[in-house]
């Protein structure tokens, strides 16, 4: 499934390729996967409005150049770099509006898929900047345990926010982040309601996921999911980035142990190649993001200006 953006977006984008690119109009349209007639109309788009000429000059170009080298670097299947908007510490409002036009764009023109969804802060973000949509034919699911012990930061919130903006159904996956033991998780994943669910988000067509750090201050412990002696013990063993509870060290080699084993979250292969789409960025992250990046385990990632160009100048030969 490839990225959709906004018309708006698209018509910078296109209009870029093509005036700044110099690619020709059905060039355009097979790189952006359109139809030429909408290509032409979008590129007529940004001409009309002026965009051509102040748009394709500024921040837009820096981004879409980014993400091409993102793209080619880390062998993504499409990459969106949100342009910087001068917050300090985690750009959570970039990252957010990214995240929710991708959401929303995905919705339009997907209007029965099923979507997976992860945890953290970006993603909490992108629901609360996401408008109101009507996508009651999708469903959205959980793909990790969502009962912790911090409520404000509980991906349960994120999914009863998440079917209010849009009329979907939501589904969250009723059991701990983590089973007191491997046997209780396979008791809990045993029963019809959980396996249900579970099955569910393993088929899920595209899966939202957030990038996490292993460190006592990351979004796990936070929420309660882990304690930091089990974070720190995690952080011993080699591990430095983080997604729906599997934990990966600079080289991208997954780190297996006895928290891992009783995690209640989906199993990730290389061999599915699930569709997975990562939306993180910040000075934070940046070792977290390379380290996920190396699993080869996701196929997009949406980011925001500034951390693109230090995971291009971190693996630069």
């Amino acid at each position: 499934m490839k990225y959709m953006d906004s018309d708006e977006t698209l018509s910078l984008r296109a209009a870029w390729l093509h005036y700044v690119g110099g690619l020709t109009q059905a060039e355009v349209a097979k790189r952006l996967g359109l139809p030429s007639v909408k290509t032409h109309r979008l590129i007529a788009r940004a001409v009309s409005e002026g965009a051509v000429k102040v748009s394709i000059e500024g921040d837009i170009v820096a981004c879409v150049e980014l993400e091409s080298q993102l793209a080619k670097r880390f062998g993504l299947t499409f990459c969106c770099v949100a342009p910087d908007t001068a917050e300090e510490g985690l750009p959570v409002r970039a990252l957010g509006m990214a995240g929710a036009d991708y959401l929303r764009n995905i919705l339009k023109n997907h209007p029965d898929i099923t979507i997976g969804m992860g945890h953290g802060r970006t993603l909490s973000a992108a629901i609360h900047q996401l408008r109101q949509i009507d996508a009651h034919q999708v469903r959205f699911v959980s793909l990790l345990g969502c009962l912790t012990r911090n409520y404000a930061l509980n991906p349960h919130d994120v999914m009863h926010r998440i079917a209010e903006k849009t009329g979907a159904q939501a589904y969250m996956m009723p059991v701990p982040f983590i089973a007191n033991s491997v046997e209780d998780k396979e008791v809990m994943l045993s029963q019809h309601g959980v396996r249900q669910v579970f099955d569910m988000a393993m088929g899920s067509a595209m899966k939202l996921v957030g990038i996490g750090t292993v460190e006592p201050a990351a979004q796990l412990v936070e929420a309660g999911m882990i304690d930091v002696s089990e974070i720190n013990a995690i952080s011993a063993s080699g591990a430095i980035g983080e997604i729906l509870g599997h934990f990966f060290t600079a080289k991208g080699q997954r780190i297996d142990n006895g928290l891992t084993a009783r995690t209640m979250t989906i199993p990730l292969d290389l061999q599915r190649r699930d569709n997975i789409v990562a939306l993180a960025g910040g000075p934070t992250k940046i070792s977290a993001i390379q380290a996920v990046l190396a699993s080869g385990l996701i196929n997009g990632l949406i980011t925001d200006e500034l951390t693109a160009r230090a995971l291009l100048d971190a693996t630069a030969d």
